[in-house]
């Protein structure tokens, strides 16, 4: 009888936590069982958490099946439904110990989910690292605190809740004795950070009071920011912290006035150009990457030319687009539609742009000696977060000075210096 299995679907801040959640499953000492982790950030997202459920007991028809994460939240007696579900967990009490124990009991409750919008803390959790990673997720915060009009997140998430710096640093302290060499610093919200926290300490703050206090970490990343968001101490951060990676990602969502407020955004057009400004300015080899919507309720053609233009003009490097796609219980889901095929078209449209840039990166790439970050197979990520793979094998978790030889699909090739 095997262990538990997690099965993760969707953020890194749910990467962080299934591990969280293996070693209390372990603890627990749960024996065949799968626990699908959920993501619920779009109506696509569920289909395929249904998905996952239904494989997980075709594959092992004989395991229990608990389901957990964002989509469980929102909707705990849906899944529960599920001929295939045995139990079902919120977001809070995934990462807490006790309920494990009581998974653990024939006669416990199908579904356990507390009301997330009442939980106030969120607890600090030492995870002993990733299986076959040389970089860790550490989460910094919970929740989120704005209503975005697309966005279903906060209701699965809660309030923004953030944890103590100095949690933070022990346990990036632990996972760098383990070996780990990179740290990306996760949340919901991660701009957020500190805002209820005595003294309200900043994400710039929380950045260059950890690179201080654990000075053996090689490499430091952030996932995405909110330009509307980005403190002065995190700006000072990326101007002369070198171990704090020159790549930044920014949630930008859109790029045209008129959709960023009817999604409720923070920022417009013009204040994430500043930033990208500013940041270059600070750094000039700094690469940005971006998450977008394509397809917005509302959007006409000028509107999507306007991201389009932007993607351009920004030289966004890294692009995560995404077609709109309605979420129930959000506002943009009663807002008039942009027809499908056109919004699988506009996001083609960014996708494109976006792969040129790369390109253009890429091929600029070559010739230069860079510092590779090795996570499997003789391939790893440079400081700009581009793929390489060597012509050599090097051990994983090894740092390389790697002479760049080539562009290949999406990434680059090189030789060990």
């Amino acid at each position: 009888m095997s262990g538990a299995d997690v099965i993760t679907l969707g953020c890194r801040l749910n990467a962080f936590e299934s591990e969280v959640m293996r070693a209390n499953a372990a603890r627990a000492g749960l024996a065949d069982t799968i626990i699908v982790n959920t993501c619920a950030v779009t109506a696509e997202a569920e289909r395929q958490a249904r998905q996952a459920i239904r494989r997980a007991r075709r594959d092992r028809p004989g395991a229990k099946v608990i389901v957990t994460g964002c989509a469980a939240q929102l909707d705990p007696a849906k899944y529960a439904a599920m001929p295939e579900v045995d139990r079902v967990m919120g977001n809070e009490e995934k990462l807490d110990p006790a309920a494990y124990a009581v998974l653990g009991n024939p006669d416990g409750p199908e579904i356990q989910v507390a009301d997330i919008m009442t939980i106030k803390e969120t607890a600090a959790h030492l995870i002993d690292g990733f299986d076959g990673r040389a970089r860790a997720f550490v989460q910094v915060q919970q929740g989120c605190d704005h209503r975005c009009t697309f966005c279903i997140i906060p209701f699965a998430r809660g309030n923004n809740r953030s944890l103590a710096m100095g949690a933070i640093a022990d346990q990036v302290r632990a996972l760098v004795a383990r070996g780990y060499r990179e740290v990306v610093l996760t949340g919901v919200d991660i701009c957020s950070y500190g805002t209820d926290l005595p003294g309200n300490p900043t994400l710039g703050h929380l950045v260059r009071r950890l690179l201080k206090a654990v000075p053996e970490l090689d490499r430091l990343r952030l996932s995405s920011l909110d330009p509307a968001a980005m403190d002065d101490e995190l700006f000072r951060a990326i101007a002369e912290e070198e171990r704090l990676m020159p790549h930044l990602h920014l949630s930008l969502q859109a790029m045209d006035d008129m959709v960023l407020k009817r999604m409720k955004r923070r920022h417009s057009r013009g204040d994430a150009y500043k930033v990208a400004e500013r940041a270059r300015a600070l750094r000039p080899d700094l690469v940005l990457g971006a998450d977008l919507i394509a397809g917005f309720p509302t959007e006409t053609q000028a509107m999507h030319d306007n991201t389009l233009a932007a993607v351009r003009d920004l030289d966004l490097v890294h692009l995560h687009v995404f077609p709109y796609s309605e979420r129930d219980g959000t506002p943009a889901a009663r807002m008039p539609t942009v027809d499908v095929p056109e919004r699988k078209a506009r996001a083609a449209e960014l996708r494109g742009e976006g792969d040129a840039n790369l390109a253009r990166f890429l091929a600029a790439s070559v010739g230069q000696t860079v510092p590779v970050l090795i996570e499997r197979n003789a391939m790893g990520y440079s400081p700009h977060y581009a793929p390489v793979h060597l012509d050599a094998p090097i051990a994983e978790g090894t740092v390389v000075a790697a002479r760049i030889t080539g562009v290949r699909p999406g990434g680059l090739t090189g030789t060990p210096a």
